[in-house]
């Protein structure tokens, strides 16, 4: 039998309404059924300009080495229309061997079977070592008050994590079919190019902007940035906005801004990128007098090649549903981009078709094979010690 229901305890996270950044009373809940399990929880609410406070959760069972940890968020992105919705997002729903709501599989269920499976591991003595968690409230949002603060915090303490699973939704249509072991890094950049506005009639008389950033961008998207890799996907520039802001048909515009994000390979760096940018507009431009460029760096490319952490997770996949994982570095980024500086990491958790999508869902059977696949791990982890 069950120490701890998982299917019950993603329900019960479900309907804690915790949309970045608010708790909602996710993390307080989950507080409770941890320090129930023998773990010794810190509530930590860090704050930093221009961004909201926000709390996250460490928590661990154990103090001896080594220190094995689950990693994830239970802050969720908004809802949208709640007339898209079948069910009410935060009633915690269960339709048809399926469970609803907003989080569900990204990622409070992955969050539940990871306590279950520590609960399970815990009752049966098996724990050589420690378990611990780290949970933030900020992954969907700005990601400045979370993770990367939490690992800070454990640094000034002397606290280590030897190994790391975060529970993102890395399967695209099966659960066992994929795991992470690194990311593509992420940049975005907003380009503001000047020119002289002016009649439409006299262009000898101006200076268009937009002409420019037309050229500019094109410089920009020319060539493919590389083929890719063994482990990596080609990295890719995609424009996501341009904007002239021109109300009216006979103005030349003065000014003109377009956006764009780059998901890059670990044969580059945002270093390596941001000059690579900033010589392709000014060859472009005739100078870097003529426009304006902002570089936001979400995170580097990272990749752990197949070693003990990703063999071990395989194992474990492999074990419960007959899958051996493809080991991939696809999709957005995760907090691991974070824990990657602290320890070896890899991803794993359930099917990701629905996240942050209208009646989000995931499989009960999915749940509760998640938590016996965290199991096998806990019991291959702490049997070598």
């Amino acid at each position: 039998m069950d120490v701890l229901d998982a299917v019950e305890l993603a329900r019960d996270l479900i309907r804690c309404p915790s949309v970045t950044p608010a708790e909602g009373g996710a993390l307080g809940h989950l507080q409770t059924v941890l320090e129930g399990l023998g773990f010794v929880c810190h509530r930590l609410r860090f704050s930093d300009a221009d961004t909201p406070d926000v709390d996250n959760l460490y928590a661990r069972y154990g103090s001896a080495e080594p220190n094995f940890c689950f990693a994830g968020h239970t802050d969720v992105v908004p809802t949208g229309p709640l007339d898209g919705w079948s069910v009410d997002p935060f009633a915690a729903e269960i339709r048809d061997g399926f469970l609803y709501g907003r989080g569900a599989v990204d990622m409070k269920s992955a969050i539940a079977a990871f306590t279950a499976a520590a609960a399970s591991a815990i009752a049966d003595g098996i724990v050589r070592g420690s378990i611990s968690f780290l949970i933030t409230g900020d992954e969907e949002g700005p990601s400045i008050n979370g993770t990367k603060k939490v690992l800070g915090w454990l640094g000034e303490k002397g606290e280590r994590i030897d190994h790391c699973v975060v529970g993102e939704p890395t399967n695209p249509s099966r659960l066992g079919e994929m795991m992470k072991i690194g990311r593509r890094g992420s940049m975005n950049s907003i380009l503001t190019v000047k020119g002289k506005q002016g009649h439409v009639a006299y262009p000898h008389l101006a200076d268009n902007a937009a002409h420019l950033l037309v050229r500019m961008m094109h410089a920009l998207t020319r060539e493919p940035l590389d083929a890719g890799n063994a482990h990596f996907q080609p990295s890719s520039l995609q424009i996501t906005s341009i904007d002239i802001g021109n109300p009216t048909e006979n103005v030349i515009p003065g000014s003109a801004e377009a956006r764009f994000n780059i998901r890059f390979n670990d044969m580059h760096s945002s270093d390596s990128l941001g000059r690579w940018i900033r010589k392709t507009l000014d060859d472009a431009a005739g100078g870097p007098g003529r426009y304006d460029l902002k570089i936001r760096v979400s995170g580097e490319s990272f990749i752990f090649p197949p070693g003990d952490l990703s063999a071990l997770l395989s194992a474990g996949i492999e074990q419960v549903t007959g899958c051996k994982p493809e080991l991939s570095t696809t999709g957005g980024t995760s907090d691991a981009r974070f824990i990657k500086d602290h320890c070896p990491v890899a991803e794993f958790g359930l099917v990701g078709e629905t996240m942050h999508k209208l009646d989000e869902r995931c499989s009960l059977d999915d749940i509760r094979a998640l938590t016996e696949i965290y199991r096998a791990v806990l019991s291959r982890y702490f049997a070598k010690r």
